[in-house]
């Protein structure tokens, strides 16, 4: 009889996505994790960065089902930086640029 399921190194466990806090213990794990690609990480890193994570008393912190200890939603924010590439540099293009004809009106 053949199996239905044929296991393979490059399966993936989905319990480690529908419950991360068994898997990882800090954002940093989820960003370093060799065998997740960017839109898991991305997945797992919101859903603690979302509020039904948040703890009532302390809004800052996170603790999804299974995490060891809670984590700063400031670490989550880091580490889905760290996947962008980085912080994103200050200014970028106005919403509204001033016309010259009003500018002369005036």
């Amino acid at each position: 009889m053949r199996p239905t399921t044929a296991f393979d190194d490059n399966v993936f466990d989905i319990n480690a996505l529908l419950d991360p806090g068994g898997l990882f213990d800090h954002p940093r794990d989820v960003v370093s994790h060799p065998s997740l690609n960017l839109s898991e990480k991305r997945t797992i890193l919101a859903s603690w960065a979302s509020d039904a994570s948040a703890i009532a008393s302390h809004p800052a912190l996170r603790a999804p089902a299974g995490l060891k200890r809670p984590v700063t939603i400031d670490e989550i924010l880091e580490a889905l930086c760290e996947l962008d590439g980085g912080p994103r540099p200050p200014g970028g293009k106005p919403c509204r640029l001033l016309s010259g004809e009003r500018c002369l009106a005036a």
